[in-house]
């Protein structure tokens, strides 16, 4: 099993609950894959470095977890068409 960080910027414009469902709908998705969810990260609402469709603030989560090599691809496959999502970015840790 590898390690892995998931970093995901959401739409600071959506209301709690819809941040709430893209988070839990992402969760979901890491543990369907086979994937276990170690740690979650929220940073809350942070300025944008650059404007993204028109926006200048998101809310930022970094998902650790431990799953075999063929899970990021799957998971980005599935949060690339996600609404709500602006960026996303799934890494190897170092063991």
């Amino acid at each position: 099993m590898n390690k892995y960080e998931l970093a995901l910027v959401v739409n600071a414009k959506v209301e709690e609950e819809v941040r709430t469902a893209v988070l839990d709908r992402v969760k979901g998705y890491i543990e369907r894959f086979g994937g276990t969810i170690t740690d979650i990260d929220e940073w809350g609402k942070r300025k944008l470095a650059y404007e993204i469709q028109k926006m200048t603030e998101g809310f930022y989560y970094f998902i650790h977890f431990e799953s075999e090599s063929d899970t990021p691809g799957n998971l980005e496959g599935r949060i690339r068409i996600m609404d709500n999502v602006l960026r996303y970015l799934c890494i190897r840790q170092e063991a």
